[in-house]
């Protein structure tokens, strides 16, 4: 049995959850969200709970068990709490604005880079070398930081680029001197 799988899904106060044939709809006070899963597993609401479980012992209903339990544990999450990736900026004269909804960086370039704000996706800039980025999907915030990091990614000699809170660069030494 799944370690993960077979944990249920508390539904807290607030999220309504519906479970239609292969679909499950949540909705919390942040929006609403909709997963189709596979027909190897079952998703059933008992209470305050969903209770995921499989169809079959094959390796791909086992694997998908897991996978859908933790797909509805981020719906319920995202609607009610909600998501987000802080990112970093590190190097002399770049930054990042907000421009009405959109991201605007200086990264180097010869242009600034306007980064569009997807549905469900919002942006902060609490200090001009700090984003973060927000939303109920777990899967699309990370995409987006993770977009937003391709623009310019940590470099391994001065550390410049853009990278996750807490990302630690490996640093090289570069040429040796007098060698």
């Amino acid at each position: 049995m799944s370690r993960i799988g077979k944990q249920p899904i508390e539904i807290p106060a607030g999220v309504e959850v519906r479970l239609d044939g292969q679909t499950a709809k949540v909705k919390g006070p942040k929006g609403e969200l909709e997963q189709v899963f596979s027909r190897r597993v079952t998703v059933a609401q008992e209470g305050t709970q969903i209770v995921v479980g499989r169809v079959d012992d094959t390796a791909q209903a086992r694997s998908d068990h897991g996978l859908y339990r933790t797909l509805i544990s981020n719906m319920v999450t995202g609607v009610s709490q909600g998501f987000s990736k802080n990112l970093e900026i590190v190097g002399v004269g770049y930054r990042a604005a907000l421009k009405g909804v959109d991201l605007e960086l200086q990264l180097g370039y010869s242009h600034p880079v306007l980064v569009k704000a997807e549905d469900g996706i919002s942006f902060e800039v609490p200090q001009p070398t700090q984003i973060k980025v927000l939303g109920i999907d777990k899967q699309k915030v990370g995409q987006v930081a993770a977009d937003i990091r391709k623009w310019r990614k940590p470099e391994p000699y001065k550390g410049k680029g853009i990278r996750y809170e807490g990302e630690r660069v490996r640093r090289k030494l570069g040429k040796a001197a007098g060698a």
